[in-house]
């Protein structure tokens, strides 16, 4: 009889914000804009802390959340922004990137799993981060372009609660997978809003946990962890 040698590979999908990083990157995105004067504070600040409140909360409105998140992005060329994304990095997100995650990136990529950032935030603010990770595959919520410009809406689904499951199984459709051809699964998030992914994979995963998904996952006997 002929040994398969096929070598079956897993699926590693991580969130990104409160999960791989020590903080959110979205809501410090808005916070890094009125520090170089590019937001006006009195208008953005106070409707920044209460999206971030409602997403906290799970009843975030997503649609009217990345209207107000992308608009800043159609105000100003693509070379700028990127080097504005630049300094956001250093300034911002590079002390929110912890041992422990980066740790457990790399133990999942050194046993050959398919390794996937999954987040609500839009990929022009959640791409270059994935990088840093060493994680090539991001699935965000994308901000649309035209003509090399963005214009302040959203192209697709966005990748918030059951949007998540939406998007993973069309990217993995796109590959010639569906979920179940991977035996094993895991999917790493902190949030309530993640639910819906945290249930359909094999292995999920609470990353210092909110209270909601703290509670379910003591319910469920789902493994959790701290990255902090």
């Amino acid at each position: 009889m002929k040994q398969d040698l096929t070598i079956k590979q897993n699926l590693a999908l991580f969130d990104l914000d409160n999960t791989l990083l020590a903080g959110d990157s979205d809501y410090n995105w808005s916070l890094f804009l009125i520090s170089e004067g590019l937001l006006d504070a009195k208008t953005h600040h106070d409707r920044n802390e209460q999206f971030y409140a409602d997403y906290k909360a799970g009843c975030l409105n997503i649609v009217e959340f990345l209207k107000f998140q992308l608009q800043p992005l159609s105000q100003h060329p693509k070379t700028f922004l990127d080097e504005l994304h630049k300094k956001y990095m250093q300034k911002i997100i590079h002390p929110m990137m912890t041992e422990k995650a980066q740790a457990l990136v790399d133990k999942h990529k050194a046993t050959g799993d398919l390794c996937v950032v999954i987040t609500a935030t839009n990929s022009f603010v959640t791409k270059p981060i994935a990088t840093a990770y060493g994680i090539e595959h991001l699935i965000g919520s994308d901000p649309e372009m035209i003509n090399g410009q963005y214009t302040g809406n959203v192209t697709g689904v966005p990748t918030y609660k059951e949007g998540k499951v939406t998007r993973l199984n069309q990217w993995l459709v796109q590959r010639g997978k569906k979920l179940s051809d991977f035996e094993t699964s895991y999917f790493y998030s902190d949030s309530l809003n993640d639910l819906s992914l945290l249930e359909i994979v094999t292995n999920p995963v609470a990353v210092d946990a909110d209270a909601t998904l703290k509670k379910i996952a003591q319910e469920k006997g789902w493994p959790q962890i701290s990255l902090r």
